[in-house]
């Protein structure tokens, strides 16, 4: 859905994935810029980067989408998750925030152009 309330319909290829700041550019001359919505979920913030690491792991081994940066790392909310990440001695933070996970390694993603 558009600011002005409009309703789009979108066509992609398979496997594209729209990430926060990305521009569509439609026919009629609109440009369209791709904002992420606010949803619950669990962010998990640590300095120790060994921490971080085993807790993006054994979330990952869940096959749990995580969108991981630098000092932390965020999935959609889940109790039993958090509790699984505190057992692993993570702090966790629930709050309403843009979740973008990685998209692994066999998406394309819409900014990007790759040709053989």
């Amino acid at each position: 859905q558009l600011d002005n309330g409009e309703t789009v319909g979108l066509m992609l290829e398979r496997g594209q994935i729209l990430r926060g700041g990305d521009k569509l550019y439609a026919e009629n001359g609109w440009v369209i810029e791709i904002i992420p919505a606010q949803e619950q979920v669990s962010t998990v913030v640590s300095e120790d980067s060994l921490l971080l690491s085993r807790i993006c792991y054994h979330l990952g081994n869940r096959h749990v989408p995580l969108q991981i940066d630098v000092g932390w790392c965020r999935y959609q909310h889940d109790h039993v998750l958090d509790d699984l990440v505190r057992g692993l001695g993570g702090v966790v933070c629930c709050e309403e925030a843009s979740f973008e996970p990685e998209s692994g390694a066999y998406t394309s993603h819409a900014a990007h152009s790759h040709s053989h």
